[in-house]
């Protein structure tokens, strides 16, 4: 407690924390969940049709379950994409028509579940493992491969900071009545990840990762 408010919980965002489990989705390699993601990817932008993207939506729903993710986790921080995807299902189905709409919202949403089912049952620590290994070629053109799986990894662990932060501004306008002046929560905010960038840079400088 921080006078007398409970601590804001970590954000989780559209794509969830990790859950640790022994199913046989956890036990899939790190590699295999990205080469699966990265083909839903390229399957949802073919216009294959509603009911196929249906279906691919409840594939997801049915191997989330099969993980024993706990729904709060797959779900927390997903309304802003529902709100997405039925905007952009409504422009499409008045530009296109119902269908091309229905499977817009529907292709988004199993995007994003899928990417959440990835990280809630793959260790972070793995994920960027792979992404070491898929970027090694890089090294012929003098970017360490290493250096691209911290940039991740740093960019991963940035946007809940920023989230958090910027909730943390909110509530501290709320308080002081400013809550619709968007100055009293845009600068806090700017001050206060400028300060976590320039934290974050003299940590990576102190260790020599900065060369």
């Amino acid at each position: 407690m921080t006078q007398g408010r409970p601590l804001r919980p970590p954000w989780a965002g559209p794509l969830g924390l990790h859950h640790p489990g022994a199913g046989p989705v956890h036990r899939l390699p790190a590699m295999l969940k990205l080469l699966l993601l990265a083909a839903t990817g390229v399957v949802v932008v073919l216009p294959l049709g509603p009911w196929v993207a249906a279906a691919g939506l409840g594939v997801v729903v049915l191997l989330t379950a099969l993980a024993r993710v706990p729904w709060h986790r797959a779900t927390r921080g997903l309304l802003p994409v529902v709100l997405t995807a039925g905007a952009l299902g409504t422009y499409q189905a008045w530009v296109r028509g119902p269908a091309t709409g229905a499977e817009v919202a529907l292709d988004l949403l199993t995007l994003v579940l899928a990417g959440a089912l990835v990280t809630a049952t793959t260790r972070a620590d793995d994920l960027l493992a792979v992404v070491a290994r898929a970027a090694r070629p890089l090294r012929h053109v003098g970017l360490p491969p290493e250096t691209v799986a911290l940039t991740v990894g740093l960019f991963l662990r940035t946007v809940p900071v920023l989230v958090q932060v910027v909730g943390e501004s909110r509530d501290a306008a709320r308080a002081r009545g400013l809550d619709r002046d968007p100055r009293a929560v845009v600068v806090p905010a700017a001050v206060r990840m400028v300060g976590h960038a320039r934290t974050t840079g003299d940590a990576l400088a102190a260790r020599g990762l900065t060369d």
